[in-house]
């Protein structure tokens, strides 16, 4: 049936069809014809990812920009309602835990009803799927709502749950670089391919940390050393282009809704510029880096335990297999029982944001020397102005609250990563480490009140110089990165605490990285994920172990020469997705692969023509079209264990087939090879 568009003029109400409409003007039809394929063109070009990388950035601004702008006014609303309640203290403290205990139910609840791939960061899951595991589903489209609606009702509890959204939003950006490469190879009419997919993924996190910090130098180089060991650097210009987009969008749009007057940093800071550290206070930047090194390996540890412990206890585990919104809203009312302004929550700065936790941590005035001789009262509401009013309590003086910080937030950021929900934890950790900075910050303006005296100068001390280093250096502790430091001063916009927090960085990962694995490996460990576990191989020697030590002998070969009755019995007794074929029996020589798949299909079809009662054999079927697969790639028994990880880790594989002159003698896959690597690590005892 035509679709009738409109009337002809003149006419008596006779309706006029598209197709006649057109039709006296068929230059102007093939013109936009040909303006519509050349634009398909332009756009889904095969080697052009431009126009591909600048929609996933401004989509993610976007998303983000709203996604804060939404958190926002339901974060004031929880406020108001707070200061509006009255001075009853059973409603107050009911305004203040019932909203947190709602919104992290219905976050849990919603979020795992659609998807059970929503809770968490991501993170562990990316950073497997780029090493070459397969996870099914896991950045299927469906998966965005349901973390984009859960992870807006978890920041929209404020600091009373103290998480972020860094993880999660990486892992919305792949999703959306995953949706829109499946549109582009419809578009083309193309297939998918798996290189173009991991360098437009790779992309897609950088992206996914600029839109959130809208840093997109840092966002390039902390995705690259959280996902991936090895790095192209060819993929080297998208992460940057997608990015920039991303980030100059996101704080455009900060401009446009007249949040700020121009494109700012988000955190500014106030630091001298002329002098703002002395030579003699690289030592104690040192100090706190090694500080924040312990510390985030005794955070580590006691992550990683307690996070199996929660799955391994038989309250909790039944619990979370059974009511995930339960154990939720529990741990939700512990927490925010604890942040309770008027108890507990005043000596920790409860009522701040995580944001006003930053922008009052990185204060470069001195808040012990401040109240040496004065007392400031405690505001009915946060000043803007003076946030660190926050932090002061006549009996129990900054230190107090600062070490009490400290130590309730530990555990209580422990307790809340075991919420089955879309959460990040970057920035929690980030804050942490400004809370130890700036601890050892009043300290030393505390022990040097007149400032270091150097030269003959007299420099003062800026503890929020030291809250900078402190949340680079746990950050990058707990994260095993680098790009902490880089992320701070695109943070903050001022780059003249340089050297001090670059080397704060540094020494905290010389302790972190040969103690603990960083955060993500363990969570990776802790849920059992696929992956293979660092190796160095002068340490521990893996260049003496051979593949012949540890490769799988036992190999199932298919022979050209062997039967169809014997081939049917070696299909139904292995599960193996794919079978080495050789050229016979006797020699075993390794010719190709044949995928299970494609041989089961060729004998389920065997063709007419063949005569009954005679003996076929394997060639038949593939000379008949079963499809095979040269062995472009494999590993001799004298290649060292070290060659193979590397192999494994750059090319992303999950297997390979060990052969001796040409004979197929065994194979290797992921398991042989973390079962070596643990075996040099922890060796057996002697009997």
């Amino acid at each position: 049936m035509e679709e009738l568009v409109g009337l002809r003029e003149g006419s008596s109400g006779k309706p006029v069809t598209l197709q006649e409409l057109w039709g006296p003007c068929p230059r102007i039809r093939r013109g936009i014809r040909g303006g519509l394929e050349w634009l398909k063109e332009r756009l889904f070009r095969a080697r052009e990812d431009w126009y591909f990388l600048v929609a996933l950035g401004v989509l993610m601004a976007l998303i983000s920009y709203a996604m804060n702008f939404a958190i926002g006014r339901v974060v004031r609303a929880h406020k108001w309602l707070y200061r509006e309640v009255g001075d009853g203290h059973l409603l107050r403290y009911l305004s203040w835990t019932v909203y947190p205990v709602a919104l992290l139910s219905f976050s849990s609840g919603f979020s795992q009803s659609i998807t059970p791939f929503s809770g968490g960061s991501g993170l562990p899951e990316l950073k497997t799927m780029l090493s070459g595991v397969v996870l099914e589903n896991y950045l299927d489209i469906k998966n965005f709502g349901a973390k984009v609606v859960g992870l807006s009702c978890t920041l929209a509890t404020g600091s009373t749950i103290f998480l972020g959204k860094v993880g999660p939003f990486v892992h919305l950006s792949v999703m959306i670089s995953a949706y829109l490469g499946r549109v582009r190879a419809k578009a083309v009419g193309d297939t998918e391919s798996k290189a173009k997919e991991v360098e437009m993924l790779s992309a897609a996190a950088a992206v996914g940390v600029a839109t959130v910090f809208a840093a997109p130098f840092s966002g390039v180089l902390f995705s690259i050393e959280v996902m991936s060991s090895h790095f192209s650097v060819w993929n080297y210009w998208r992460g940057f282009f997608a990015a920039t987009c991303g980030a100059f969008m996101f704080r455009l749009l900060a401009v446009f809704n007249s949040e700020q007057e121009t494109i700012t940093s988000i955190y500014k800071t106030r630091f001298r510029v002329d002098v703002p550290f002395d030579l003699p206070e690289i030592f104690f930047f040192v100090a706190l880096g090694f500080i924040c090194g312990i510390l985030s390996c005794v955070y580590l540890f006691c992550q990683r335990n307690f996070l199996r412990f929660i799955k391994t206890n038989r309250y909790t585990s039944k619990l979370l297999a059974t009511s995930k919104p339960s154990y939720a809203a529990l741990v939700a009312l512990v927490l925010a029982s604890v942040t309770y302004p008027p108890g507990v929550g005043r000596f920790m700065a409860s009522r701040l944001s995580m944001a006003e936790h930053l922008h009052s941590l990185f204060d470069n005035n001195s808040w012990a020397l401040m109240t040496r001789n004065a007392s400031p009262p405690w505001p009915a509401e946060p000043d803007p102005q003076n946030l660190w009013f926050e932090w002061y309590h006549p009996q129990f003086t900054i230190f107090g609250t600062l070490a009490f910080f400290l130590i309730m937030k530990f555990w209580m950021l422990i307790l809340a990563t075991t919420i089955p929900m879309p959460a990040g934890y970057f920035m929690p950790i980030f804050i942490i480490g400004a809370a130890i900075g700036r601890l050892l910050g009043e300290a030393l303006s505390v022990a040097f009140p007149e400032g270091i005296v150097a030269g003959g100068e007299v420099y003062p001390i800026m503890p929020g110089g030291y809250a900078l280093a402190g949340a680079a250096a746990f950050s990058g502790a707990v994260t095993h990165t680098i790009s902490t430091a880089l992320l701070a001063f695109e943070l903050t916009g001022q780059i003249v605490h340089a050297l001090p927090v670059l080397m704060a960085v540094l020494a905290a990962n010389v302790i972190s990285q040969n103690l603990q694995p960083s955060f993500y490996d363990g969570t990776i460990m802790a849920k059992k994920l696929p992956y293979l576990p660092w190796i160095r191989g002068r340490q521990i020697g893996s260049y003496p172990v051979t593949v012949e030590h540890f490769m799988n002998s036992n190999l199932t070969t298919l022979a050209k020469d062997m039967p169809l009755e014997e081939v049917v019995k070696v299909v139904t007794s292995t599960d193996v997705s794919q079978y080495p074929l050789v050229e016979t029996r006797e020699s075993q020589t390794l010719v190709g692969i044949v995928e299970r798949t494609h041989l089961v299909q060729a004998l389920q079809t065997q063709p007419a023509s063949w005569a009954p009662g005679q003996e076929r054999f394997l060639q038949d079927i593939l000379a008949g079209g079963c499809p095979t697969q040269p062995v472009t790639l494999q590993l001799s028994p004298e290649t060292s264990l070290y060659q193979a990880h590397r192999l494994f880790e750059l090319l992303t594989l999950q297997a390979l087939f060990v052969t001796s002159r040409g004979r197929a003698v065994g194979s290797v896959s992921w398991v042989e090879l973390k079962k070596a690597i643990s075996t040099l690590i922890n060796p057996p005892a002697p009997k």
